[in-house]
């Protein structure tokens, strides 16, 4: 009798379900869309298909592109056992029932064991490490699915011993065949119902999902059932119920994830790449989808500094302004001392030449750090029995308020960290400074110079783990 009330109650749950869960396709051939990797002819099908899925595999892709349903079409194709976890939800313990029945299982029946992981990317290391051993010895083929990159969520282990497929969100002309099967299907959708969906209003539902089924079908829904038959028994869903149901684009933007870092990073490589355009549109992107304006100030104060330097000496000044205004201001009106630094650092000849400051510290992080020559050190302790700070001509009592002496270490000599750019203020810095080495190589009898290259980004970014 409890089984009978049990299928009842799952009935039940089904009709009542939202229709986004109830229009979920059951086959590789209702399914919608991602024909890179299940197109016909692909891996990924013909192994699905063939019931072959020796291999574990992880769905990585933004929210609404049909990894959950990929792996349930994979689960009513196979003859291997289909277990779920949700990682949100389940630990380590039930992991554990699910790895002692698929043991059960192989040892009794011969029977494989498919086990899903939904947002496996929430499960720690100790978790993920729990798994390992058991995807190793074929006890489960894994299928996980992450909105989150698997090479930075996932364990490396996991990642090398699963196929990675990365799913795309769907375009425009697939999001319109879904709402278009969803109202005319009888058992799941609308098909039982008069619904007239206007064009304007299905166009605006297709823009507005920005490739989002679930976003799509949940805008449907609102609009059908919150919208009252007319005269003729008629459902008129038109642009205005449509544009209620769906008032705000739904933008992709985790603060922990990869849209996070994905957007400050075009935004950071526009304002470098001097595209104001395309740096104002990813600011707009960040603040729309409630980004800390903080963060985004602290990245335009480091991004004066590395990328336009003294070409703009003033770019600096602009960035640290800007943070004081905001907190003066606030939101929204603070959004002006955002653009405003934006436009000027985008705006603004580029140099990169701070970054020569890590020359100094390779120098020193290789060849150890030099003596202060003893002109240079502080003559205020003891210059009479030290003869500290004896020698030290004071610049400002020379022509031009300059002297050529020496000031590093003397096995340095003739080392030059720095190199000015051609660009902006920093061209007036170069042809100064050129006189300057030249009088000083002149007259400390500087043989050779060494000039230093610049570094690679990825031994910048070593040298400044060191900075303490």
């Amino acid at each position: 009798m409890s089984d009978l009330f049990d299928h009842a109650m799952q009935e039940r749950m089904k009709s009542e379900a939202p229709l986004a869960a109830r229009m979920r396709p059951r086959t590789l051939e209702e399914y919608i869309g991602q024909e890179h990797i299940i197109g016909a002819g692909k891996l990924l099908r013909r192994a699905i298909e063939a019931d072959r899925l020796f291999a574990s595999i992880i769905l990585w892709g933004p929210p609404g592109t049909g990894k959950t349903t990929l792996a349930q079409v994979i689960a009513n194709q196979t003859r291997s056992h289909f277990e779920t976890l949700s990682a949100i939800l389940a630990g380590k313990s039930e992991l554990r029932e699910v790895i002692d029945r698929a043991q059960e299982r192989s040892r009794l029946y011969k029977q494989k064991t498919i086990l899903f992981v939904d947002e496996i990317h929430r499960w720690n290391k100790a978790q993920q490490d729990a798994l390992l051993p058991f995807v190793e010895n074929g006890t489960v083929t894994l299928i996980g699915a992450t909105t989150e990159n698997p090479f930075f969520e996932v364990i490396k282990a996991l990642v090398s011993r699963s196929r990675i497929f990365q799913l795309r969100n769907l375009n425009q002309a697939e999001i319109g065949v879904l709402l278009d099967r969803a109202i005319a299907d009888p058992e799941r959708g609308y098909g039982t119902r008069r619904i007239h969906l206007a064009p304007d209003a299905r166009a605006h539902l297709v823009d507005m999902a920005t490739g989002d089924a679930r976003n799509a079908l949940n805008a449907l829904e609102l609009a059908v059932e919150s919208t009252p038959v007319d005269s003729d028994g008629v459902i008129q869903v038109t642009l205005d119920v449509a544009q209620e149901s769906i008032q705000r684009r739904a933008v992709l933007y985790d603060k922990d994830g990869d849209a996070h870092y994905d957007t400050i990073s075009a935004f950071i490589k526009s304002v470098r790449g001097s595209d104001p355009d395309a740096a104002l549109y990813w600011l707009a992107k960040m603040i729309y989808a409630g980004e800390d304006p903080r963060f985004i100030l602290r990245r335009l104060v480091i991004l004066a500094g590395e990328d336009i330097g003294l070409a703009d000496p003033q770019g600096l000044v602009v960035a640290a302004s800007a943070v004081t205004a905001f907190e003066f201001v606030g939101l929204p009106e603070g959004i002006y001392a955002l653009a405003e630094a934006t436009l000027y650092l985008a705006t603004a000849p580029k140099s990169n030449s701070a970054t020569s400051y890590f020359k100094a510290m390779q120098s020193i992080e290789q060849e150890g750090a030099g003596s202060v020559p003893k002109h240079l050190q502080d003559g205020n302790r003891d210059r009479e029995a030290t003869g500290q700070g004896q020698g030290y001509l004071y610049p400002h009592e020379m022509e031009g308020h300059f002297t050529p002496q020496q000031y590093l270490p003397r096995r340095l000599l003739g080392t030059y960290f720095y190199t000015p750019s051609n660009e902006g203020y920093e061209s007036q810095v170069e042809a100064r400074l050129a006189r300057w080495r030249a009088a000083q190589k002149l007259a400390l009898g500087i043989e050779q110079e060494r000039h230093l290259p610049d570094l690679p980004q990825e031994r910048i970014n070593d040298l400044k783990r060191n900075i303490k």
